[in-house]
């Protein structure tokens, strides 16, 4: 079967050294893992624009894009046969935020289809980051240095 090819964005919005983070409340940690913002680039739209529209849409937090880290490639097998091109983004919150709290979020209909999803999001220190799932940290080296 032939891998279908996609275009995403994953967004590491941080703030006082923690990043932005969710997990989700109707499914087991184990089988979604600890998550960024990120989603899918709609047709004719930048990567930048799509980083700043996905924070929004799975936060509620609005944030301003501080530079662009890179692209991987990222391969889903065997979840679903796509093949995705990563383009990964730092952000800073438009107005600071309190790293303390937590918060629900969720999508009534995401990108990929199926039902609501619901989360939690909160702030994890970027030292402990490296229990992002499904190749999200990929880029978290570039914001050390």
């Amino acid at each position: 079967m032939e891998k279908s090819t996609s275009e995403k964005v994953v967004c590491y919005v941080v703030q006082r050294e923690h990043l932005l983070v969710f997990t989700h409340l109707d499914v087991p940690l184990d089988v979604t893992g600890v998550q960024v913002p990120a989603g899918t680039v709609r047709p004719g739209e930048d990567p930048a624009a799509a980083a700043v529209r996905e924070v929004l849409e799975e936060t509620g937090m609005k944030a301003d894009v501080v530079r662009p880290l890179g692209t991987a490639a990222y391969d889903y097998s065997p979840a679903r046969f796509e093949i995705a091109t990563r383009h990964f983004f730092l952000l800073r919150p438009a107005t600071p935020a309190d790293i303390a709290r937590q918060w629900e979020a969720g999508e009534s209909d995401p990108d990929h289809g199926g039902g609501q999803q619901r989360w939690e999001c909160r702030w994890m220190p970027l030292a402990q980051a490296h229990v992002l799932s499904a190749g999200l940290g990929a880029m978290l080296g570039s914001l050390c240095g």
